[in-house]
This record gives structure tokens, C-alpha cells and sequence, in this order.
């Protein structure tokens, strides 16, 4: 059974489809990577997904239930968990804190003061095993926003893995990374293992390759392809969609590889 199931899933704003009629599977331990031109829908369909939006038609099952319209925590709690184009972290509290904050929601004793939470030797370990993942444990105490860009990115997509998700969706995880950072997230991504589903938006194609199984492509927010790496790497389709062919551009509905 598919672990994430989309159903025609559209959503208006006004006379605008901005995501119109979507649909795909995603398999337990898959790597599928989003990719399209900026404006095509990429995080407004994660949105639907993760229950930021709600649709204006369509269906989003994950592990066979109906999530169409559960919230945002309730999506958590069952196994999903995102990270964002932005970096979304507590810039002003240190690294350690950030990390006691992301597993509180998890823990027996959520909901605690921070002071509470720094005296919690449970806590205390479960942060400290997270942040070693990562190579962060040594920064323990700096202020987040005293952090490299690569540091804050890496500190996030750990922060996502603290529930412990089946499937982790990553938005432009490489995004302002240097080349070398790049390869330091997709080494991180693809060695997550097979209990971690991957849905992940991304323009930089060293990474859509290195870590992609299957890749779809949106545009005008609709699939205009999907196939495997090397079919979207040859596909003339994709070649006009990303150079702005005139074919490509009036493709918003093509066929499928």
C-alpha cells in the first residue's frame, strides 16, 4: 500500500488554480523529488499536504486514512513532518534549546518551561543524540542566529527528524548552501534509510540526482511529466518548461513519460 496517496487535489485562490487537479503515490521508503519552475505550485502542494491549506477539491490519504481535512498536528502525530524554504527556527534561543523545543512535542512532559526542560536528563539525551546527527552538539550553546546558513539548515531538517516521521517532506533543503554544503545535506538525506520516506522540492539538480528515485514535474500546477532521473534529464518537455520554449510554456498539461 502507498504510504501518501493524492487524489485530484486542486486549489483555487479566486479565478487562479494554483495547484489544479493533482495526483500521485508515493511508496514507503521512496525518494520523490518536486521540481518545476518558480510559480509552479511546488509549496503550495506542500501546503495541501501537510494541512497549511486546505483544498478546494481532491483527497490526500496517508497510511490508508483520509487527512484531506486534519490539521496540521494531527498530520505530526501520525508520521509526517516538513521543513521549510525559510529557515523556521528560534534564532534568538541557543542550538540546544531549538532542539529541546523540536522533541518537547514528543516527550511524556511536553508543554514545560524551558527551565524545566534543560533539568530533564531524558530531554537532555534524546537533544543531544539529535544534535550529534547533525554535528552540532559541540555548538550546543550558541545563539542560532550567531550560526553559519549551512549550520541553521542542517539544525532544521534535524529538528524535522525529532518525531521520528515515516515521511519527512523537505522544501529547497539545499537552498543558499554552498556547493559543499549541498553535498553534505544530500549525504544526510540519503543516508536517513529506508524507514524515512522523502518528498522533497529542490532546483538544484545535483541534489534532485543524488538522492531521487522518481522525479514529477509541475508547472502551471499541474504534473506536465514524471519518470525516473535519467527520463527527466533527456525529456524535451522539461527542456522547454526550463528554458521557456514556447512549447514549454503552453505545456502546463502534458503526458506522463
Amino acid at each position: 500500500m502507498a504510504l501518501l496517496e493524492v487524489e485530484n487535489i486542486s486549489v483555487h485562490f479566486g479565478g487562479l488554480a494554483a495547484v489544479s487537479n493533482v495526483s500521485f503515490n508515493i511508496e514507503p521508503g521512496e525518494r520523490l523529488a518536486l521540481i518545476g519552475p518558480n510559480g509552479a505550485g511546488k509549496t503550495t502542494l506542500f501546503n495541501l499536504l501537510t494541512g497549511q491549506l486546505k483544498p478546494s477539491s481532491g483527497k490526500v490519504l496517508f497510511k490508508g486514512q483520509d487527512i484531506t481535512h486534519a490539521s496540521v498536528f494531527a498530520r505530526t502525530h501520525m508520521g509526517m513532518a516538513r521543513s521549510f524554504q525559510i529557515v523556521s527556527l528560534f534564532s534568538y534561543q541557543s542550538v540546544l534549546v531549538n532542539a529541546l523545543i523540536g522533541l518537547q512535542g514528543i516527550h511524556k512532559s511536553r508543554y514545560g518551561l524551558v527551565k524545566y526542560m534543560l533539568r530533564d536528563q531524558e530531554l537532555q539525551a534524546a537533544a543531544r543524540e539529535l544534535l550529534e546527527s547533525v554535528e552540532l552538539w559541540d555548538l550546543r550553546d550558541e545563539i542560532v542566529s550567531s550560526l553559519a546558513y549551512g549550520q541553521q539548515r542542517k539544525l532544521e531538517i534535524a529538528l524535522s527528524l525529532a518525531s521520528k516521521p515515516e515521511l519527512l517532506l523537505l522544501d529547497e533543503p539545499s537552498c543558499g548552501l554552498t556547493t559543499s554544503e549541498s553535498a553534505d545535506i544530500t549525504t544526510r538525506i540519503k543516508e536517513l534509510g529506508s524507514r524515512i520516506t522523502v518528498l522533497m522540492i529542490a532546483h538544484d539538480m545535483d541534489l534532485v540526482f543524488g538522492v531521487a528515485e522518481r522525479v514529477i514535474v509541475l508547472h502551471y500546477g499541474r504534473i506536465a511529466c514524471e519518470g525516473t532521473c535519467e527520463e527527466i534529464r533527456t525529456d524535451q518537455l522539461v527542456k522547454d518548461i526550463y528554458m521557456g520554449s514556447r512549447k514549454g510554456l503552453t505545456a502546463g498539461s502534458g503526458g506522463k513519460l
